[in-house]
């Protein structure tokens, strides 16, 4: 199913370690001298490990969802809320990474909207619009198996990179060659060439490159 660290899956998801823990891990706050308790938003695939949050790939792809839906300016209620109509209309507890939800996607959060009794919070005409926007966008790079998410392509949706989680416990790699991205980039640091790492690891230069870029990138947002 996948293993990843909260600070592992923020780097994927392009966010901080914080954000991880409180979505999933939940998180307590203080309001005019009283504790309050915000529950998780779903219990994760590794929930039996106590020490540390550990989440599953579903658990990063829902997350991924939940980040581009923050993105696009809605809110942690709404999608909370639509969250929790989804798993009713997918039957499945992490909704946001099944084939239904590809294809009713916009229509389950805008029936959600209408069961909760604020619906005046938001304006339901660019929502919708930006749910659709959102779940075409975050679709394109994702591959279904058996009604789910399996895989999820996450270099600009090319190919040459995947992340998969019965390969490399779900850590980005060379699709067709099974090397970590990160360890192609770091060799190429090392080496000093694409050319050359591609030799040594018997990998094409352009997926090396590709690799470097990937990592790069997540450098950069880091």
């Amino acid at each position: 199913m996948g293993s990843y660290t909260a600070p592992e899956a923020a780097r994927l998801l392009r966010t901080s370690p914080l954000n991880v823990n409180r979505w999933l891990g939940g998180y307590i706050y203080r309001r005019s001298g009283e504790e309050r308790r915000i529950q998780p938003l779903w219990p994760t695939q590794h929930a039996d490990i106590q020490e540390h949050l550990e989440i599953g790939f579903r658990d990063l792809i829902e997350l991924r969802f939940v980040k581009a839906f923050l993105d696009a300016g809605v809110g942690l209620l709404a999608v909370r809320n639509c969250l929790e109509y989804a798993r009713e209309c997918a039957k499945d507890d992490r909704p946001f990474s099944t084939r239904r939800f590809q294809t009713d996607g916009r229509t389950i959060f805008l029936e959600s909207i209408e069961r909760t009794s604020e619906p005046k919070l938001l304006d339901l005409k660019k929502r919708q619009y930006v749910f659709k926007q959102v779940i075409e966008k975050t679709f394109k790079d994702l591959d279904i198996q058996d009604d789910t998410v399996a895989r999820w392509r996450p270099f600009n949706g090319k190919q040459s990179i995947i992340i998969d989680p019965d390969r490399a416990f779900g850590q980005p790699i060379a699709s067709q060659f099974g090397v970590p991205t990160v360890a192609l980039a770091e060799a190429v640091e090392v080496e000093g060439s694409a050319e050359d790492v591609a030799r040594l690891y018997d990998v094409p230069v352009a997926v090396v490159r590709d690799a470097v870029h990937f990592e790069d990138g997540l450098k950069r947002v880091a």
